[in-house]
């Protein structure tokens, strides 16, 4: 079964989560963050060296980044998600890796500070929110009279876009009202995956675990040889 380690409330972790819901595979989501001291150790950094998460462990694959996981996924298990020829997918990419290159810097510094006094903000607090602000209006633009950002269906565009956006217009910034992105927000909303990514409604697919020493030992010995070894005497 494929474990998706990481805690429920990261916005990166969100986005694998609606994808596994839209998808329908079984998975397990095992609480992994700084806030639960487990991400900094030896084992989870020789599943991923960046101590961040999420980590997708599929078998004897690991993949870490969460637009790598989606892509995975998505060519594994839904390639109609993607596009069907090089171009279409480049119409698909392009709003995921915009969300990393153009939206995450701005957004993770308004995420930090927003809740803030105003005393206590960053100093470029008021320059990060313009520049969300800048971006925010780029979706808006492009959504508009449109149901999804790529190829006239839900695609992994939109399941990479949905749980940081709904984060973006629930900032409490000074912004315009961008009535075609919150259309479309409020579509993702609806969606009983999304409901599911967000912690809105229980999963049916997804087994219950927790982040433990132990459950990440076996992992890292289904990973190792040894473990490769063993599974091949059983099979013999």
């Amino acid at each position: 079964m494929i474990r998706l380690l990481g805690r429920a409330t990261s916005g990166n972790v969100q986005k694998v989560l609606f994808l596994l819901e839209e998808i329908g595979l079984p998975y397990v989501r095992e609480d992994y963050g700084r806030q639960f001291g487990n991400t900094a150790t030896d084992e989870y950094k020789k599943l991923n060296p960046t101590s961040k998460v999420p980590t997708l462990v599929d078998g004897d694959t690991v993949i870490w980044e969460s637009n790598s996981i989606m892509r995975y996924l998505a060519a594994l298990h839904a390639p109609q998600l993607t596009g069907a020829t090089p171009a279409e997918r480049t119409y698909v990419e392009r709003w995921m890796d915009w969300l990393l290159g153009a939206v995450n810097t701005p957004y993770v510094a308004v995420f930090k500070d927003a809740k803030k006094e105003p005393a206590e903000r960053a100093a470029d607090f008021a320059a990060q929110s313009a520049d969300l602000v800048a971006q925010l209006k780029i979706l808006n633009g492009h959504i508009a009279g449109k149901s999804f950002f790529a190829l006239d269906r839900f695609t992994l565009a939109d399941a990479a876009l949905a749980p940081i956006v709904k984060r973006c217009l629930d900032f409490p910034i000074e912004r315009p009202e961008f009535p075609e992105l919150t259309k479309w927000q409020k579509s993702m909303d609806g969606r009983e995956a999304f409901l599911v990514a967000t912690g809105q409604k229980p999963s049916a697919k997804a087994s219950a675990a927790y982040a433990t020493r132990a459950s990440l030992a076996n992992a890292l010995l289904h990973l190792s040889p040894v473990g490769r070894g063993r599974r091949a005497k059983r099979a013999g």
